[in-house]
């Protein structure tokens, strides 16, 4: 990596940094647009809110809340039968009119466009793309048919200018009915086919200066770029007076010049909670500094905690928006009762309030190609132990440090800082489930008020600096203002403030010490804070652009107001009640269910049905052998019959959440208990688990994955499904043990310790049964199963226990081809 040292413009912005892409990089691949200063408010999106009434409810509920807001979504569900370009006739009848009651209350409107275009003579898309010639083609040189949502879809081909311009010509006259932005999704191109995409076979026919005629494989990864630029420029077709928002899903190096990002198709969980920092941050370094994750995750309900502490970080990402898919329970900020509410109203006025600073930041990425979110090592390189840290980042001077552990808040963990000084504050709203943010000492943040959108605000409104003095007693800040849209701004047309701040025989002096640009600075108070440490601050007002001067308490009262203010702020912390831990989502089916133990039982087995959200479900030992060598983990969840990683689509693993569970006919004597859980993308995993009434030595699991809604409701996956029950045994003598086995090619197999892990597939799989061999107590366990619905079969030996497992094939599922895996237990003597 390449070090540089920042010039004037962004000295307090992002200082010393570590930048893989250099000066010499952005005059090559472009910097980020320029952002509408609505886009850095925050976004409210779902798949989908399904009429024009649910919107505008969505978005007066924000307002009557008090919880900041400036932009909600329509997914595809806003379209007639998800076609590109239409409006359903009875859920979005007057789209213009609902957008203009939105403008009126502050609120900006953006909408789904995917390059899947219906297959469907009478579709003016359709019939002007094939009057056109614009369609990808197949090898033979017929367009390329591929199913999405509209079913059989054909394809533009964005490599070419003219089909480009066509595109955007659409997006033109879409914009027309009051569209704010446009978000392109499945455009890698993605299909709801097993192949997930189109053929590398395909054809597209290239402008000559980025190759020409080639195939898809050629330029599979730039597809998306170039939609998202057809988009852009589509936009610019229909006002050039405006900054075009788009978000891609798909891009390329380059892409941040026409498109935001987000991370894609996210869970609910903490572990994707976790990793959505070190994505934005990422991002950031590779030049798309306008990203951030789907707030709360998209698939799956999330449960209040997560919820309120993925907004309290996420409010501070470079794109903040909470979005989730359907068949989950409401992802709004107030959906997970009155604390949940509270954090995401903080955290979102916290946005609000730094959005000056925001989009200053903006400013310098657009001039410099600096990111707008930074690791936390761009503060010192040298330190190698601040690359280790992912839960903390940098926005420029301000450093935000968050917790991705469910059962400690920011302020109980362990933050380490970077040398020099760093000052905590807040603005009167430190929470539990809040992070923690500090001011690095040297640097002066502005601040504006706490509104509920961005039209609220004026350059009129008094402005705010918090200061932090470094070792010498000076500080230096940077205030980028503008119209907040259109482009005046490269005429000349704005303001860039440079303030400082000097301390001088215990009197501070603040003043502006140099400007750029025409805009004339607004007449308006000035309200300075100087941090001392430990969240105490003192303050006075002034006029914006004139001197102001106030003098500094001594050691003893600066000692004094620090002591205070950590009182007051561990008293708060210990008064404030912070989110409810909750293991299942709020609101789910089944709740009760996932604290309720199931016991069944015969004369051979004892197994404890623990039906826990999150997946583990049945713990079991074998009686009549007076042996532990078989018996679960000793752990809460149990025996791993599931183990989380079971549903696998378009590279998202979805947790296991029980919604319905019941005792067949009411009756423990049955010993049967059934078990169906939501996995996500409208899929459905079902489990009877019982033991057989005509022989009682033997346990029997029948595990099965259906699709109960497909298209349309699930989540954008592909469909792909691989079903995998894993079993997880303790062993007392490891040594003696092996897994035992005849092959479907006849050969007999023994696998032991010293294997490691084996993968056995076509025909060295097991031919319907394995028998886990225990020389040493003389004891055996055979698990038998239906060879031909197992794909693959793995064996992995731990230091004490032993992992096996079967896999089904990989393929599409539905309500009549579900994905299924029988299989029996019995223990016998060897």
């Amino acid at each position: 990596m390449r070090r540089t040292q920042n010039c004037n413009l962004d000295a307090n912005i992002c200082y010393v940094t570590c930048c893989p892409l250099n000066a010499h990089t952005f005059s090559i691949i472009g910097t980020v647009s320029m952002p509408s200063k609505w886009a850095l408010g925050y976004h409210q999106c779902r798949f989908s809110y399904k009429s024009s009434e649910r919107v505008l409810e969505v978005i007066r509920t924000f307002r009557e809340k008090g919880i900041p807001c400036d932009v909600v979504w329509m997914d595809i569900d806003y379209m007639d039968g998800f076609r590109c370009f239409t409006f359903d006739n009875n859920r979005f009848a007057d789209p213009k009119s609902m957008v203009d009651d939105l403008h009126s209350i502050g609120c900006k409107s953006i909408w789904m466009l995917d390059p899947g275009i219906k297959e469907e003579k009478g579709y003016f898309v359709y019939d002007g793309g094939s009057e056109n010639d614009v369609w990808i083609k197949k090898a033979d040189g017929s367009p390329f048919i591929g199913e999405v949502w509209p079913g059989d879809c054909v394809f533009p081909d964005f490599t070419s200018e003219r089909i480009r311009t066509w595109w955007a010509r659409l997006v033109r006259d879409f914009i027309s009915n009051g569209v704010d932005g446009i978000w392109n999704d499945m455009n890698e191109p993605a299909m709801t086919t097993t192949t997930k995409t189109m053929p590398e076979s395909n054809i597209h026919r290239g402008d000559a200066d980025i190759g020409g005629v080639q195939n898809h494989s050629y330029y599979h990864n730039v597809y998306g770029m170039l939609m998202a630029r057809s988009t852009y420029e589509g936009m610019v077709m229909y006002n050039t007076e405006k900054r075009p928002f788009v978000l891609t899903r798909a891009g390329f190096i380059g892409s941040q010049r026409y498109a935001a990002t987000w991370t894609g198709d996210n869970l609910s969980n903490w572990e994707h909670l976790h990793m959505s920092l070190s994505m934005v941050l990422q991002l950031g370094l590779s030049g798309q500094p306008l990203s951030g994750p789907d707030i709360g995750g998209f698939a799956g309900n999330a449960t209040p905690r997560l919820f309120g502490r993925w907004m309290g970080v996420g409010a501070l990402f470079p794109f903040s928006r909470g979005h989730s898919e359907a068949g989950t329970v409401d992802h709004e900020p107030w959906s997970f009762g009155e604390e949940c509410e509270e954090v995401c109203r903080l955290a979102l006025l916290r946005r609000y309030r730094l959005l000056p600073h925001i989009y200053t930041l903006f400013y310098v990425s657009h001039k410099k190609g600096t990111p707008v979110a930074a690791p936390l090592f761009f503060a010192d390189p040298q330190d190698t132990e601040l690359r280790k840290i992912e839960t903390t980042f940098l926005l420029g001077p301000l450093l935000v440090c968050a917790s991705t552990l469910p059962d400690k808040g920011a302020h109980e963990c362990a933050h380490k800082l970077p040398n020099g000084i760093w000052l905590p504050f807040d603005f009167g709203d430190s929470h539990p489930d809040l992070p923690v943010l500090y001011l690095r000492g040297g640097a002066i943040l502005p601040v504006g008020l706490p509104i509920q959108h961005v039209g609220e605000a004026s350059l009129g409104d008094d402005l705010s600096l918090l200061v932090a003095l470094d070792e010498n007693g000076k500080a230096e800040g940077v205030l980028f203002e503008d119209a907040g849209d259109g482009y005046g701004f490269t005429q000349g047309d704005y303001l860039l403030t440079y303030y400082v701040a000097e301390v001088h025989s215990s009197v501070v002096s603040v003043k502006v010490l140099k400007t750029e640009g025409s805009l004339k600075r607004p007449k308006r108070n000035l309200n300075i804070s100087i941090l001392l440490g430990g969240g105490a601050m003192i303050s006075s007002r002034g006029v914006d652009g004139e001197e102001v001067h106030f003098t500094m308490p001594s050691e003893f009262e600066v000692s004094s107001l620090v002591a205070t203010s950590e009182l007051d702020l561990k008293e708060r912390l210990e008064t404030i009640r912070p989110i409810p831990d909750m293991d299942e989502p709020s609101g789910q089916e089944g709740t009760e269910l996932s604290k309720t133990l199931i016991v069944l039982k015969s004369g051979d087995w004892f197994l404890k049905i623990v039906p826990w959200i999150g997946g583990r479900i049945i713990s079991m030992t074998h009686v009549p052998s007076d042996s532990q060598w078989l018996h679960s983990r000793i752990e809460i969840h149990g025996y791993e019959e599931y183990s989380g990683t079971e549903y696998r689509s378009a590279g998202c693993i979805e947790e296991y959440k029980i919604v319905r569970g019941h005792l067949e006919q009411s009756c423990v004597e049955e010993s049967k208990v059934c078990l169906e859980g939501d996995i996500g993308g409208g899929l459905v995993l079902q489990r009877h688990i019982s033991i057989l009434t005509d022989n009682p030595k033997i346990v029997q699991i029948d595990s099965s994955i259906e699709a109960r809604s497909v298209g349309p409701g699930s989540g954008g996956f592909s469909r792909l499904v691989c079903l995998r029950v894993r079993h997880t045994f303790t062993l007392l003598h490891p040594t003696e043990v092996v897994v035992a086995f005849t092959a479907i090619n006849g050969s007999k197999q023994e696998i032991s310790l010293d294997s490691g892990e084996v993968m056995l597939e076509g025909g060295l799989r097991p031919n319907g049964e394995w028998t886990l061999v225990d020389r040493c107590s003389g004891l055996s366990m055979v698990n038998r199963f239906d060879h031909r619905q197992v794909s693959k079969c793995l064996v992995h030996w731990g230091t004490s226990d032993l992992n096996m497992e079967l896999w089904s094939d990989e393929r599409p599922v539905s309500k009549d081809t579900p994905l299924r895996i029988c299989h029996q237990y019995e223990v016998t003597q060897t």
